[in-house]
């Protein structure tokens, strides 16, 4: 599995159920990628139809297959209410380093709730066995110190 920073790039959704009768809910998404958890801000008053466009950075390491999008309506008072969520596996974006602004359906009790467009980008640690030579050769590592006896 790669290591490497995982930017996600959290666009808007659509044809959510509106979990508010009163008045249009107000959606906000809880992003999750293994323990890091990230919040986007409340979408106040878009209803069904919200729009983020926030960038969130993710700390990828070995085993981080995938990112969980929670997508939740902000309520005052009483407990946050569930709209739905979708699970993305992350081996495209490590394969491809870049996957441009997706629909990803958006799921609660097995059923279809709406969709949420989200882009990925994965930029991976750059270590080679190279670099780690260089570093022992540089600051006068085990091999200098092998060549001087």
């Amino acid at each position: 599995m790669p290591a490497g920073t995982l930017e996600v790039l959290l666009i808007s959704a659509k044809g959510l159920e509106n979990t508010d009768f009163l008045c249009d809910m107000d959606p906000y998404v809880v992003l999750t990628c293994r323990s890091q958890e990230q919040k986007s801000s409340v979408a106040s008053g878009k209803g069904s139809e919200p729009e983020w466009n926030e960038t969130f950075v993710f700390t990828i390491s070995d085993g981080a297959e995938e990112i969980t999008l929670k997508i939740l309506d902000s309520d005052s008072g009483t407990q946050d209410d569930f709209v739905g969520e979708v699970t993305i596996p992350l081996e495209p974006v490590y394969l491809e380093k870049t996957l441009p602004a997706t629909p990803y359906n958006v799921v609660k009790d097995a059923e279809y709730r709406g969709e949420i467009r989200v882009g990925l980008t994965f930029a991976p640690e750059e270590r080679t066995a190279t670099d780690f030579q260089g570093e022992d050769e540089a600051y006068g590592g085990w091999k200098q110190s092998a060549d001087g006896e």
